[in-house]
């Protein structure tokens, strides 16, 4: 896939804040959790990239193979955690926010096993990922684990 436009060229201070943002949400909670998160948003919008990404980055943090590969059937996986599940419920809720009103279920779970605090940075995360899925898909990027590091380290 070749990408239509340059997204740091195109808008470069934008694009320069939009990562530095990325960057500070992603640090702000437990990377495990986050990486299941941008995983599962990713999975659920399509988003080639950051599946291909999302999970170098997860086995590079330590993830198992299982655990990624049983990510898209988690409800019915016993691998992953009370908290970690919350987190990919409150994540397909949102994601899917066009599909109904399903989030008031997965926020009761999501304040069993996260603060406020943790509930507005996992939402911020949420909303990042779904921003960056938007932004490959519809300009049909494809970046390079390694690239993307270096772009991080340059914001």
């Amino acid at each position: 896939m070749t990408a239509k436009i340059d997204l740091f060229a195109a808008a470069p201070q934008l694009m320069k804040n939009w990562m530095g943002t990325s960057v500070a949400v992603a640090a702000s909670l437990d990377q495990t959790i986050i990486e299941l998160v941008k995983i599962r948003a990713s999975q659920i919008n399509g988003c080639a990239n950051c599946i291909n990404m999302h999970t170098q980055e997860a086995r590079e943090k330590g993830e198992t193979e299982q655990r990624l590969y049983l990510l898209s059937a988690w409800r019915e996986a016993p691998c992953y955690s009370d908290r970690e599940r919350a987190a990919l419920g409150w994540t397909e809720a949102l994601t899917r926010l066009s599909e109904g009103h399903a989030h008031e279920k997965a926020y009761e779970a999501l304040k069993q096993h996260f603060t406020e605090e943790e509930q507005v940075k996992l939402t911020l995360m949420i909303n990042v990922i779904n921003g960056w899925n938007r932004l490959a898909v519809g300009f049909g990027l494809w970046v390079e684990p390694a690239e993307a590091k270096a772009a991080q380290a340059a914001a």
